[in-house]
């Protein structure tokens, strides 16, 4: 496997992503005056300092460009822990505030960094998009569909560089593996399937309703979200296993190896999609399944993604990974790297392992970041990240609805359902409403 530089490294992926034929924005310029040159500091504001936000905030601090002048959580033990990291990091405190709205104020503010749970992402990312920001949101790119369409519409009209924080999409192995597929080696694929074995997932129990704890601005933690009582199963990290504010693992871990299947793969929308699960393994407050397949049906392929949790078996030896099934053989990977097999040797592919690199996220970072300076969209920007979130999102309603779905891809709707459909949608609880929306 040939060893790739930064330099060389950031030109293939970005390739990777135009020749996939995954939709990218023009490259456009920017319109404040005050952007960073070359070799200007960055100013960032965090939007969401728990651990998702605080292993985020650790990748930009390699780069040295990067100051963090505010940290903003509803909760003050998570703003101590994103003041603790940039004292340890950066040697200064940041300021602190509770409200987002108050670091999309601010003027020395370049970039916003947003680790928030899936149902804040949209209106802190339409909002400083608005503002004159660029933006690092975490996955999935919303709670739902209308969402992400709303985010990509923001970031065109306000011309804002956007990374979706799916670290593979940065992933040199991953890349190499791809063009591979794309070149034609593989031959013709008809079948790509991703896998999610979780035996460290524990089962939340059964907790009652309590009071929020001291110095949690628990109202605003909702937001848009519908009005219920607290309760800590439903906080922090598990809000994913609840329909109000995540998509379990589908959104999770899904929408990671569904990008990484699809980086190689026509950009098509797919016609129909099934999926079928329940909760098998858990008996505990959770909402969405542990135990799902869903299988999407492409004018040319199957992609099939499956995930259970509390098991300690995967498929191929590997607990997560992708396979790529093609008439020359097959191509199984995952973060250790890739495997090619075949039946017998082929004149352009031959059987082996390829070693992984490590880590994709600090290259990933180092993309947007990149992008902030030269005004170029990155890998994974909103128009690559909706179509991921999105596959992943039309998985969930085919589950919730118990019915196959016919995928409308250029209008984004599901066509002869109108139930289905209302899914594809947004609700908010007053007084927050989503410009930019579809059917907003």
């Amino acid at each position: 496997m040939q060893k790739l530089n930064r330099r060389s490294f950031l030109g293939k992926t970005a390739a990777l992503t135009l020749a996939a034929g995954t939709p990218s924005f023009p490259f456009i310029r920017s319109v404040r005056a005050g952007e960073p040159g070359p070799n200007d500091k960055i100013r960032l504001g965090l939007i969401g300092s728990g651990g998702q936000g605080l292993v985020d905030l650790k990748c930009f601090f390699l780069n040295p460009e990067i100051d963090c002048a505010v940290v903003c959580d509803v909760d003050d033990a998570q703003l101590a822990k994103g003041v603790a990291l940039c004292n340890e990091q950066r040697g200064k405190r940041p300021d602190t505030v509770k409200d987002f709205r108050r670091v999309l104020d601010r003027k020395d503010i370049d970039v916003v960094l947003i680790a928030t749970p899936d149902h804040w992402h949209a209106m802190t990312t339409v909002m400083a998009a608005q503002a004159g920001k660029d933006i690092y949101v975490e996955k999935p790119l919303a709670k739902t569909i209308d969402e992400g369409h709303a985010m990509v519409e923001a970031a065109r009209r306000h011309e804002r560089v956007v990374q979706m924080g799916s670290q593979w999409r940065s992933c040199a192995h991953i890349v190499e593996a791809a063009e591979l597929i794309r070149s034609g080696k593989l031959g013709k694929v008809s079948m790509a399937r991703g896998w999610a074995y979780l035996d460290w997932l524990p089962s939340l129990g059964h907790v009652p309703d309590t009071a929020a704890p001291a110095g949690v601005d628990y109202d605003f933690w909702l937001g848009p979200a519908p009005l219920r009582p607290f309760n800590p199963n439903r906080f922090h990290f598990n809000f994913r296993w609840f329909w109000d504010y995540g998509g379990g693992l589908m959104t999770d871990w899904g929408v990671h190896l569904i990008n990484m299947l699809e980086m190689a793969m026509p950009a098509d929308a797919p016609r129909t999609v099934s999926s079928c699960g329940g909760k098998f393994t858990f008996d505990d407050d959770s909402e969405t399944p542990d135990s799902q397949v869903t299988v999407y049906e492409f004018p040319t392929y199957q992609l099939v993604w499956e995930h259970r949790a509390g098991l300690n078996n995967g498929l191929n030896g590997r607990s997560w990974g992708v396979e790529w099934n093609g008439t020359e053989g097959t191509i199984i990977l995952d973060d250790s790297g890739y495997e090619i097999l075949t039946e017998r040797k082929r004149a352009n592919l031959e059987s082996g392992r390829r070693k992984g690199l490590g880590d994709p996220r600090p290259a990933h970072v180092r993309n947007f970041l990149d992008c902030v300076k030269s005004r170029l969209q990155p890998v994974l920007n909103l128009e690559a990240g909706q179509r991921v979130s999105t596959l992943a999102h039309l998985g969930n309603i085919a589950y919730r609805t118990g019915r196959k779905i016919v995928w409308d891809g250029v209008n984004e709707k599901i066509v002869g359902d109108p139930g289905a459909d209302k899914l594809v949608g947004v609700k908010y609880r007053k007084p927050w409403h989503l410009p930019y929306t579809r059917r907003g």
